[in-house]
């Protein structure tokens, strides 16, 4: 028992001795805690849920009040209710709430016989309604896992309601008090404690009645819990919520199967799956003849045997799965083809992989699975934990095996592509070293082994140079190139850029970046097969016909942006600095010359909410081409009325990359994203004498990534030491008030200003996502 567990146990026991003082001696009269109290799991801030039990008597309003008054002078929340026994029944019956309450009913004071006949009657009602109360029971379950997520891939999950929380513990039970499945096994009751240990302790760090575990007292909650901090609480909940998970999904399962009847007495009919794995009443189990402690192959044979047929594998079967011994190693080739085919099942991969790592069984499988195992990402783009947004990769991965030379290759690098992430520095790089050795481990040939670890090497390459690098310019294509070196890989890379965009959640992979990273793929391909570099997408006709009239002109068609005016400094950003004060947010931009007219294409999405009235945004640009639009003073309005972020944030950062063109110099600014950020940029950049001729934009939750390709005045990359440190600082100082360092400028890294280096180490920085 826990210190937290003995402390609700002790503060229980006094309630219950106090509730007993303000009853006194009353004849046919009780008092029944229901609920969390009635589960003696009362929490610092919890309410009393207590129901007044009588048969019939006509004073029994004063006795309540007897009772309830002191309660609420106490300041104690009070959920109450007075009812005969009959009338309790009746509402349990109409209310699912009240009947799974009664379910947990505790005699406190009182005539003991009159709780025992609510306890009876409550299961009779609650066993003989049973198809239509479990069934109301799995619609609510449906319910909170829908509003309230899974507690084990959420960053502040709520406790009680989530999926995985305590709310579905109180669902198996309910379940078994029906007959119909069993009752929460030890795992379950561990994972149960854990739970509410921490919500015990956020109650006390807090001082609050709270459910929903949120950032800022993560650390503190841990402490209290003696753990380090909130990276190994939330690793700890993720596990407890798994376990919770799997059991409570076991039990529907049972209940959708069984309800209505007892459980059946004929022998159920089984069906060959696979070697010593049969199919048996909806799930796989063992062969009787199958020999687990002889057989090290047997736990990736039927957890296959199960994803192929859509099935889970069942509790018993689990258990009987950890007798199995080590693979031997590298694994016989048998074991490999059934983890390939266990992948290759897609989707219905993911829950029986789930259940294979509550038993422990996938890091006895693959040890180095262990650093990864319900890791917290502090990414909002992610959905998942590490270990379970690898399993989602390599399910995405299933559906894009026809795409690729090597699907087995696919499935694997999708598994391992961030394993890295257990080690500290950059997880690519890690991630490659622990691909080889797994790759070792499993017995793959020294080729395939390399062409993984490579995969997982490179897994961020073509997202990032695809949105953050100007495809028209050669460089950027015949430095991926280079480094791709092969087809293969190259295949490889854009499927597992796919599945791992897909896994990652909403906000990471949409048409927009999967068109740029398809693009960037096409032209890579031609490089490697010896054709000539791709060029550039040229204008159309009414993009030449607005440059031919001279403009000053602007057009929106969808979600692009066209601006044709005399060529100038400044016209890029200035323009940005329109379309970001009707929330127009800038995804990419290019300028193309025509003569002496500069046409401006923008590729750009509404913030939030409906596009703007695009004659409007039309309007206004033309106003900004004739001078007659004070864009710096539009932009300020704006800013004022948005909401100012009180959150820390880190500094923003400033890098300038020489090697990434061979007519311009890359600028890349990293910061918390802001209305108008990419004007503010460039704005700095003109006022350094610079032009920017193309840019770039990736939103990655709260932080944007903008990428300007520069020129100096003589069209020219740039150079000088003091002046490119000048332009640092300058939008440095763009982007707010930073910290200066012993020589005035803006204290950063000496990486910041960088020099020519090798394709790879100039994408180091970037490989973090």
């Amino acid at each position: 028992m826990t210190s937290f567990a003995a402390d609700r146990a002790r503060r229980t026991t006094q309630v219950d001795r106090w509730l007993a003082e303000l009853l006194g001696a009353e004849a046919d009269v009780a008092l029944v805690a229901v609920g969390g109290y009635g589960r003696r799991e009362l929490l610092p801030r919890s309410d009393l849920d207590v129901l007044l039990l009588h048969g019939g008597r006509d004073d029994i309003a004063s006795i309540a009040d007897r009772i309830w008054y002191p309660v609420w002078d106490s300041g104690a929340e009070l959920d109450h209710a007075v009812r005969t026994v009959p009338q309790a029944r009746r509402v349990a019956r109409s209310d699912l709430k009240v009947a799974l309450g009664l379910l947990s009913a505790r005699h406190v004071a009182g005539d003991p016989e009159l709780t025992e006949r609510l306890r009876a009657g409550a299961l009779e009602d609650w066993r003989s309604a049973a198809p239509t109360r479990l069934a109301e029971l799995h619609a609510s379950y449906d319910e909170r896992a829908r509003t309230s997520g899974e507690l084990a891939f959420l960053l502040e999950p709520d406790l009680k309601e989530a999926r995985g929380g305590l709310r579905d513990v109180h669902a198996i039970q309910a379940v078994a008090a029906a007959w119909v499945a069993p009752a929460p096994g030890p795992r379950v009751r561990t994972a149960y404690e854990q739970i509410l240990d921490a919500r015990h302790a956020l109650h006390e760090v807090t001082g609050r009645r709270l459910d929903r575990l949120v950032l800022e007292e993560q650390d503190e909650v841990a402490r209290a819990l003696g753990l380090l901090d909130g990276d190994v609480l939330l690793r700890m909940l993720a596990g407890a919520a798994r376990t919770v998970v799997y059991a409570v999904d076991h039990a529907f399962r049972q209940s959708d199967r069984l309800r209505g009847r007892r459980l059946r007495r004929r022998q159920a009919e089984r069906r060959p799956l696979a070697d010593g794995v049969v199919e048996q009443d909806g799930e796989v189990v063992l062969a009787r003849a199958a020999d687990p402690a002889g057989d090290p192959s047997l736990v990736l044979r039927a957890a296959a045997a199960a994803a192929q047929a859509g099935l889970p594998l069942a509790p018993r079967t689990l258990d009987r799965l950890t007798e199995c011994p080590p693979l031997p190693v590298p694994w016989p080739a048998a074991a490999r083809d059934s983890l390939l085919a266990l992948l290759g099942a897609g989707p219905a991969a993911v829950s029986v992989w789930e259940a294979l790592d509550t038993e422990g069984l996938v890091t006895a499988l693959i040890p180095d699975w262990e650093r990864v195992r319900n890791r917290p990402q502090r990414n909002p783009l992610h959905t998942y934990t590490v270990d379970r947004h690898l399993a989602e990769a390599a399910a995405h991965a299933a559906a894009l095996t026809r795409e690729v030379a090597r699907p087995d290759l696919l499935l694997l690098a999708a598994l391992l592509h961030d394993v890295g992430k257990g080690w500290p520095g950059d997880h690519s790089v890690t991630g490659e070293v622990v691909a080889r050795d797994v790759g070792r481990r499993m017995g793959l040939p020294a080729a395939d082994g390399e062409l993984v670890a490579a995969a997982v090497r490179l897994h961020l390459l073509l997202p990032m140079v695809a949105t953050r690098r100007d495809l028209d310019d050669p460089v950027t294509v015949k430095q991926v190139a280079t480094t791709v070196r092969s087809r293969v890989l190259l295949e490889l890379l854009h499927a597992l850029a796919i599945a791992d965009g897909l896994a990652t959640g909403p906000a990471a992979w949409n048409d927009w970046k999967a068109t740029l990273v398809a693009d960037l793929v096409r032209r890579v391909k031609a490089v490697l097969d010896g054709e000539p570099t791709p060029q550039p997408a040229p204008l159309r006709d009414d993009q030449l016909e607005l440059a031919a009239e001279g403009g000053p002109a602007a057009t929106v068609i969808g979600s692009e942006v066209t601006v044709v005016a005399p060529d100038r400094p400044g016209l890029l950003w200035r323009a940005a600095g329109v379309l970001a004060s009707h929330r127009l947010a800038v995804r990419s931009a290019n300028a193309t010359s025509v003569g002496d007219i500069a046409v401006s294409v923008f590729d750009v999405e509404p913030e939030f909410g409906d596009p703007p009235d695009a004659s409007l945004v039309v309007a206004d640009l033309r106003r900004m081409l004739q001078g007659r639009l004070d864009v710096e003073d539009r932009l300020d309005r704006r800013a004022r009325a948005v909401r100012p972020r009180s959150a820390n944030v880190p500094a923003p950062k400033v890098s300038l990359i020489d090697d990434a063109s061979d007519t311009a110099t890359v600028v890349e600014v990293r910061a918390h994203d802001a209305p108008g950020l990419l004007w503010r940029v460039g704005r700095a950049l003109g006022e350094c004498g610079l032009d920017v001729r193309a840019a770039r934009v990736e939103t990655l939750g709260a932080e944007v990534v903008d990428v300007f390709y520069v020129t100096d005045g003589d069209g020219k990359p740039l150079a000088g030491e003091d002046a490119r440190r000048a332009i640092v600082h300058s939008v440095l100082t763009a982007l707010g008030d930073l910290p200066l360092g012993g020589n005035g400028l803006p204290a950063q890294d000496a990486g910041t200003v960088r020099r020519p280096v090798a394709w790879v180490l100039c994408l180091r920085p970037f490989l973090t996502g």
